[in-house]
C-alpha cells in the first residue's frame, strides 16, 4: 500500500505519546498521509481534554504514558465520543494482545503505520 492511500481522510489526529520526539515523528508521518491538524497529549487526562475539545478522526497511542496507559486514555475518550479509529504505536505490543486493537511496533515503519491507519479506518466503515 502506498503511503498516500489514507490521504483522502484529511482529518484531525490525536497523538497520545509522552516522548515528544516520537510524537513529532508520528505527526510528520500522519501529515504525509493527509492529516491536517493534530493534538499531542502525554497523559490520559490530557488526551481526554483534547478529544473533548476537538473530536479526532484518528487516534494514535503509546501504551505506557504519564499517569496511566494509552488504552485507558482511548477507552475514556470512546466512553464519551463513541468508537474512534485507533492505532497503538508502542514498544509494548504484548500488553495489548487481548485488546483487539490495531498495533504498530516501535521503531515505527512509515509503511506499516499507513497500513495500520487504513485498517483502523476500514474497521469503522
Amino acid at each position: 500500500m502506498a503511503l498516500s492511500a489514507v490521504k483522502r481522510s484529511q482529518g484531525h489526529a490525536l497523538i497520545i505519546e509522552d516522548e515528544i520526539l516520537i510524537a513529532l515523528e508520528v505527526e510528520a508521518l500522519l501529515a504525509a498521509q493527509g492529516y491536517s491538524s493534530f493534538d499531542i497529549a502525554d497523559s490520559p487526562q490530557e488526551a481526554l481534554t483534547c478529544a473533548l475539545a476537538r473530536a479526532p478522526d484518528l487516534i494514535t497511542a503509546d501504551f505506557r504514558i504519564i499517569g496511566g496507559t494509552g488504552l485507558e486514555a482511548v477507552e475514556a475518550i470512546e466512553a464519551k465520543l463513541g468508537r474512534i479509529p485507533t492505532v497503538f504505536v508502542t514498544g509494548n505490543a504484548d500488553q495489548l494482545a487481548n485488546a483487539r486493537r490495531t498495533i504498530v511496533d516501535k521503531p515505527i515503519s512509515p509503511r506499516r503505520l499507513a497500513e495500520a491507519c487504513q485498517q483502523a479506518l476500514d474497521r469503522r466503515a
